[in-house]
């Protein structure tokens, strides 16, 4: 079935510019299964003359898209969420396929894609503006906001139809016309999110896609071309410093979507059966490549060897192998690299002094990219996996005592994506939570995500929100009319 799915893209053809589908002028690229390495489509590679003909495109599509009606450009984003349910088998078996993600983390990345569709389908018709005298008398003034112009969009591999549709959604629903670079690992749900768009009603040179292997190259093409008003990224936050100095060079508005490093935080009075379920959503999800996933945890010395153990437990029963099983809850990881990192950041622990307490069983006959989920305990709190994005399936255990040390250790880090605080008290909970350096908090639970709300961190994890009302600001720009008023 996936084979044929992806043989229907026809991703040699891959380059979608001004509504039709092409080769591209670099080539093509392989893309991977990372659950057995094998080659599962060629795609168009596309180039910097690819990327400066996206933005031709995206120009002449401009004023028309700005102009028409928000409610037609709601229909349009309402029948692409209708689309993607109706599909959202075949969209799910994509991203197993080329992310490797379990079916039941695949399946959940549909359903919410789809939703930020819906909700910028509603905010599409809500875009507010103001109308007042001034304070002084003698003018009245009119406050409107404009469609910022035309935006680039950025993806990652983790979330492939998610973070296409976080920006896809409000740009369009904003009124900009899109060029869009998904990720070289995870191009297929890309194009087929665009087929579903142009299926919906979307317009000829509205949204134009642009794989490559030359990211550097199709972006930089993008951030100097003049014609381009917006760029909204998400990445690590090494390549979004490198974007935010290019962007200044034209003064482009910018989106930084960038790294993070939760703390999970739990109290001694939390509820643990609560904790460990909050933890395992957490910490597992996407097998641990989310940006906001759990990465340290610190628990409280009173009930850190009971919560190790009951989380160790659950960690231990994980079934761990290929995604095509539907049995199996945590698939391979995106690269060779990235099994690499992960290790050496295990093993760099494990020399300080920590203590493998739990891991589940990777199977024997697993040919993919593949690492066991792993608890370490006794985790020094200086050890290269607390301070770094572990974007893996390993939870390092570090405790404390004394609230002050935990807040100092909690925010003692450049990211401030998410974090996590699990306590018996809700007020106390909430007291940790305003007091943690993050954009997002989830009290007592192990999710934060939802298109309602704004999405973005702190520090060095960005610039700007997505999703929420915050994310269609993003895409555009107000503008004021003083009128005399004698």
């Amino acid at each position: 079935m996936t084979a044929s799915l992806i043989s229907a893209l026809d991703p040699a053809h891959g380059l979608f510019l001004d509504g039709r589908w092409r080769a591209a002028s670099a080539g093509e690229f392989t893309v991977d299964d990372p659950a057995d390495g094998r080659v599962i489509a060629s795609v168009a590679n596309g180039g910097p003359a690819d990327a400066v003909a996206a933005v031709g495109a995206a120009s002449s599509a401009a004023a028309s898209w700005a102009g028409t009606p928000p409610r037609t450009r709601s229909d349009i984003l309402r029948r692409t969420r209708e689309l993607m349910v109706r599909d959202r088998d075949r969209l799910a078996a994509l991203i197993v396929a080329e992310n490797g993600k379990s079916q039941a983390d695949a399946l959940s990345e549909v359903d919410y894609a789809a939703e930020f569709f819906r909700w910028y389908a509603e905010e599409a018709v809500r875009v507010e503006g103001r109308y007042g005298p001034a304070p002084t008398g003698g003018s009245r003034t009119v406050v409107t906001y404009r469609p910022v112009g035309i935006a680039a969009l950025v993806t990652p591999w983790n979330f492939p139809a998610a973070m296409a549709t976080r920006k896809l959604g409000p740009a369009l629903a904003a009124g900009c016309t899109v060029v869009f670079k998904p990720a070289a690992e995870t191009p297929l749900t890309a194009f087929a999110i665009t087929r579903l768009l142009t299926e919906a009603g979307l317009p000829a040179g509205v949204v134009n896609v642009v794989p490559s292997t030359d990211a550097a190259g199709v972006v930089s093409a993008w951030l100097e071309d003049r014609r381009v008003r917006k760029i909204s990224f998400t990445g690590s936050t090494r390549v979004g410093k490198l974007l935010l100095h290019q962007a200044a060079d034209r003064v482009v508005n910018a989106s930084m979507e960038l790294g993070g490093n939760a703390p999970f935080v739990v109290t001694a009075d939390a509820d643990l059966d609560a904790a460990v379920a909050g933890a395992m959503v957490a910490k597992f999800r996407g097998g641990g490549q989310v940006c906001v996933a759990a990465n340290r945890f610190y628990v409280h010395a009173d009930v850190a060897g009971e919560f190790a153990a009951r989380f160790g437990k659950e960690v231990e029963a994980l079934r761990v192998g290929p995604s095509a099983d539907p049995g199996n809850g945590i698939g391979p990881l995106i690269s060779p690299a990235a099994v690499e990192k992960v290790t050496a950041l295990i093993d760099d622990a494990l020399a300080r002094g920590a203590r493998i307490a739990a891991r589940a069983q990777v199977p024997a006959e697993t040919t993919g990219y593949f690492l066991a989920p792993t608890v370490l305990t006794d985790v020094p709190a200086d050890a290269d996996i607390v301070r770094e994005e572990i974007f893996g399936p390993v939870a390092p255990i570090v405790t404390w005592r004394e609230r002050d040390e935990l807040l100092a250790a909690v925010n003692d880090a450049e990211a401030g994506l998410a974090a996590y605080v699990f306590a018996g008290d809700l007020q106390d909970a909430m007291r940790l939570g305003e007091a943690i350096e993050a954009g997002m908090v989830g009290i007592n639970r192990g999710l934060v995500s939802d298109p309602s709300a704004p999405f973005g961190g702190v520090k060095q994890s960005g610039l700007g929100r997505e999703g929420g009302h915050e994310g269609l600001h993003e895409f555009t720009e107000p503008q004021t009319l003083s009128i005399d008023w004698r």
